[in-house]
């Protein structure tokens, strides 16, 4: 920086007989730009880089913006075409997209899980409760199924929202520049969920099966022709057989858009049914890897299951009283695979599932066992 204001005097002193145009020549007037330069982003770096990050959050906020009012609109809609609702349902979704669960406090060592559970069902009700009312008594389970689907995307969406105003607001007045900064960097990934959710809603509406429902998928290929009965909320069960082996297949009741209660029903197969089974096989899709392929499958063990937690507990607790291995097959796809209409890859990954599937039946037990197959996911269009 000293070299530079040198430079500059000393053209200034050397051209102090000339006139002011010769002394403002290209070769000062490029130094002085520079020590200009220099002196702005020495000294105000942290500013500019807030200001950049500001616009950048902006952009952002308004594109979560823009996907949470289409979302809304969308739900509305359904209600409204599909649903028949009685009444305008707006103001009744409006408050239901500020509706939140409140979790038991997690200091608890020995009972969180059955408290957990309570609030998820009694959470669960409720939505089911106010998607009844919005629909005045509609009694089509599927658009019920679709409706509060697409309520809990317009709520994740506006709550998205809110959550990134918030800290782009509270550094905004704070001026703190590393909260803008974290909140820059993970917004691309933010916007990639957000937009993923949006696409869910069209493959919601449409009623069509999606990635997520991959387990359901393969197993119901295992239901055909059996008879099937309810075994817990949301979850039916059919015996079949292959190969000697005596299997208590499980899966979400579809065709609705249903997760199902899979802990709850392995549990009643083990601990009320009497059943003794020599294996748990569960097949459910899984998150890919960036640079793996949509489709691949994965063995493994386990519990293959996601959501919060309540279902996986009850699984891992029942096979390890009854001292029973868990075995996993997983469909690998993305975010936007698993919430979307299913690819043509998924689909046809379910051959390739049913050969491991019947590989490992044949592998970790033996003829006149008894083996329980889980297909986890979504059911929507899914039959059994």
């Amino acid at each position: 920086m000293l070299t530079l204001l040198a430079s500059v005097l000393q053209a200034s002193s050397n051209n102090s007989g000339s006139s002011i145009a010769d002394l403002l020549n290209s070769n000062t007037l490029f130094l002085i730009f520079w020590v200009g330069f220099f002196f702005v982003t020495f000294f105000y770096q942290a500013r500019l880089q807030s200001y950049m990050a500001l616009n950048d959050i902006s952009r952002g906020l308004t594109k979560l913006k823009v996907m949470k009012d289409k979302s809304r609109k969308e739900a509305i809609d359904y209600l409204v075409n599909v649903g028949k609702a009685s009444s305008d349902p707006a103001q009744r979704v409006d408050q239901f997209l500020d509706y939140v669960t409140i979790m038991p406090v997690d200091t608890d060592p020995g009972g969180l899980i059955p408290k957990i559970d309570h609030v998820v069902t009694t959470n669960n009700d409720r939505v089911r409760a106010e998607v009844g009312a919005l629909l005045g008594g509609q009694s089509n389970p599927v658009t019920v199924s679709i409706s509060e689907n697409l309520l809990e995307v317009a709520t994740s969406l506006n709550m998205i929202h809110k959550i990134v105003r918030h800290y782009y607001l509270l550094g905004k007045k704070t001026n703190s520049y590393i909260t803008l900064l974290q909140l820059q960097m993970i917004m691309p990934m933010i916007i990639q969920e957000a937009d993923a959710l949006l696409n869910a809603v069209d493959s919601f509406k449409l009623g069509q099966p999606v990635g997520d429902g991959i387990g359901p998928v393969i197993v119901s290929r295992y239901m055909a022709g059996g008879e099937k009965r309810a075994i817990a909320k949301d979850t039916v069960m059919a015996i079949s057989e292959y190969k000697g082996r005596k299997l208590y297949i499980l899966k979400a009741d579809g065709p609705m858009a249903y997760v199902g209660q899979p802990g709850v029903a392995i549990t009643k197969i083990i601990e009320e049914m009497g059943v003794k089974p020599s294996a748990i096989v569960m097949i459910d899709a899984a998150l890919k890897l960036e640079g793996e392929k949509t489709g691949e499958i994965a063995e493994g063990v386990g519990a293959a299951i996601g959501g919060i937690g309540v279902e996986k507990y009850q699984i891992e607790e029942v096979a390890t009283k009854a001292k029973v291995p868990l075995y996993a097959i997983l469909v690998k796809q993305s975010i936007l695979e698993a919430i979307t209409v299913m690819r043509k890859e998924i689909a046809e990954a379910a051959d390739k599932a049913s050969q491991v599937l019947n590989r490992v039946i044949e592998e970790k037990t033996k003829e006149g066992d008894d083996v329980v197959v889980a297909g986890i996911g979504n059911t929507l269009g899914v039959a059994q």
